[in-house]
């Protein structure tokens, strides 16, 4: 009954599917233990980041429809929230409450006014118009530097108990207590993000997604729906931002504002699956790790290949993009509805 309530009525339905997800969570949860070292907990908090990152924009994008390049915008905007103001008003936690109640002020009036001014536009126009407003806020985040620190961005310091210097215990230091407050705020934003999707609201934005023609015959106003849905999705995506200004205490216009990070995005829904929200979970773990270990493993395969040079040079680490590329065309191809799609159709678990 309790994990009905948590998941919200909506089970994985495939076992094969029920593991994997319990796998990756017993490992963000263990990981800090289980594998030392500096480089595994950083994929971890960046899995934690992506997970709610790519869930947020899977509300848009799998529930309503709408393809918005504007993520990215709301989530430099909540890592900007934690880094401006932690410069201004010292390492303390009014200042993260305080920069995270601003940058979710903003987020909110940006995405009513980009909902209001651009959702009763076609989709193509839509993307394009939030495409305008993401690429506007990284020249002007660039530009700022009395407030963003232009190019080079902020760096800050965090209160004590989240700083290395700080020791719980001989094995448990404050970079540890950082990253299970991510984990805490990762679990509790994707469970309100399930929620979201399973309640009446979400089921009328997937009416919309299917047929918005037909969801406005019946009553609903699709605008208002299509708005409210971008102004959750945002506000979920400047959370998301703060958690990741908050691990790397620094922040630039590269770190959040890049179209580079908007691609990987959109990569992650397309990997998961789209309109499943557990799709963030497998797509953020597998995109994440790839990329963070693809050099290491290539480099590993370059040299127990160097007795044929070619097949050495084509495993090169310094082609890791390439592989990265073959990887997600063979996962689209494989997966045409995602991960999670694929392990439904393959393997339905009961639930009863």
């Amino acid at each position: 009954m309790m994990l009905s309530r948590l998941l919200s009525n909506d089970y994985p339905r495939s076992r094969v599917l029920a593991v994997i997800l319990l796998a990756i969570f017993l490992a963000l949860a263990v990981t800090p233990f289980a594998i030392p070292g500096v480089k595994a907990l950083n994929v971890a908090a960046k899995v934690l980041v992506f997970i709610v990152l790519v869930a947020s924009f899977d509300l848009l994008l799998g529930y309503t429809g709408i393809v918005s390049f504007a993520h990215t915008m709301f989530f430099g905007i909540g890592a900007y929230g934690i880094a401006i103001a932690s410069t201004r008003m010292g390492a303390g936690w009014s200042a993260l409450v305080v920069g995270t109640a601003c940058a979710l002020a903003l987020s909110f009036v940006l995405a009513l006014a980009i909902g209001l001014f651009s959702l009763r536009v076609r989709a193509i126009f839509f993307s394009m118009i939030t495409l305008a407003f993401a690429a506007a806020f990284q020249t002007l985040a660039s530009q700022l530097s009395d407030f963003t620190g232009g190019e080079d961005g902020l760096t800050f310091k965090m209160p004590a108990v989240l700083s290395p210097s700080f020791e719980l215990t001989e094995r448990i230091d404050g970079r540890i207590l950082c990253y299970y407050l991510l984990f805490v705020l990762a679990v509790v934003l994707f469970l309100a993000l399930l929620r979201i999707v399973n309640s009446p609201f979400g089921r009328v934005l997937q009416a919309i997604r299917e047929n918005e023609f037909r969801a406005e015959a019946i009553g609903y106003r699709v605008v208002v729906y299509r708005t409210v849905s971008s102004i959750l999705s945002a506000l979920f995506a400047t959370l998301a931002g703060a958690m990741l200004a908050i691990w790397l205490r620094y922040n630039g216009p590269d770190t959040t504002l890049s179209f580079e990070v908007m691609l990987d995005v959109l990569l992650v829904v397309v990997i998961g699956g789209m309109g499943t929200i557990y799709g963030a979970v497998i797509g953020s773990g597998l995109f994440v790790v790839a990329q963070s270990y693809l050099q290491d493993l290539l480099k590993l395969a370059s040299d127990a290949a160097s007795g044929l040079p070619w097949l050495a040079a084509l495993l090169s680490p310094d082609r890791w993009l390439l592989w990265l590329g073959v990887l997600f065309v063979l996962s689209v191809y494989y997966f045409p509805t995602g991960v999670v799609g694929r392990l439904r159709a393959l393997g339905p678990a009961k639930t009863n």
